[in-house]
């Protein structure tokens, strides 16, 4: 885990690149740190909780297991994931909120497109996208970290966010909280994955998927609270 000091930052499509869904642009308050992992959960991470919970084991797609990030998991698999965790080492485990996860993203204040840099021949060295990814995803920590330190953050799966859906930004929370909302059954993915091209994986872009279903490009990573 890397601990993520608190700060503001502008959140959304802060060099008008993408559509609605990023806007409109407003101010975060991060009130207090909290720590976010270093890489994506991997199947070896995940295949313990798996095991211990008498769960099945989620295809790796004969991709590979161990240091691979975790695959065709639902939001509904990692929350579980967290609260399991959490019993098993007394910490607080969660899924980062969406603010924490694009303010972890962006380095803090940074506004750069991507996680790590602004110049389109340089995302090569931060991400596995569909022009380098060889049609998988790829063993997590193998590209460059972020200014955070924070590896994947860009690219190889998407990753699940404690945040339900919404088509813009009107009315979100402005000091880094989730935005949750009873009546909405998807839930936020960001940061793109191994088969997506770059706009997808701009630090604003966001995604959804359904709660309760997973698929061969999404994953997670957890949040940590601070005690």
């Amino acid at each position: 885990m890397v601990v993520v000091p608190a700060g503001s930052f502008e959140m959304g499509d802060v060099r008008n690149l993408g559509g609605g869904y990023e806007k409109p642009v407003h101010t975060v308050q991060i009130p207090k740190p909290f720590a976010i992992g270093r890489y994506q959960v991997t199947f070896e991470e995940y295949d313990r909780f798996a095991q211990a919970t008498r769960r099945q084991l989620l295809d790796d797609q004969n991709w590979g297991r161990e240091r691979q990030p975790v695959i065709n998991v639902s939001w509904e698999d990692a929350l579980e994931y967290t609260k399991w965790l959490s019993e098993q080492t007394g910490k607080h485990y969660r899924l980062p909120t969406e603010a924490e996860w694009e303010y972890a993203a962006r380095g803090g204040g940074k506004d750069k497109t991507w996680a790590g840099t602004s110049h389109a021949p340089e995302l090569e060295d931060y991400a596995w996208y569909d022009a380098n990814s060889g049609g998988k995803p790829q063993a997590v920590g193998s590209k460059k970290p972020n200014g955070f330190g924070l590896y994947d953050m860009i690219g190889n799966v998407w990753e699940w966010v404690q945040d339900c859906w919404h088509d813009d930004y009107k009315g979100a929370p402005a000091y880094g909280a989730a935005w949750e909302d009873t009546s909405v059954v998807r839930r936020v993915v960001r940061g793109g994955s191994w088969n997506d091209t770059p706009d997808y994986l701009r630090s604003s872009y966001r995604g959804r998927g359904y709660a309760g279903r997973g698929n061969d490009t999404i994953g997670f990573r957890l949040a940590q609270e601070i005690e």
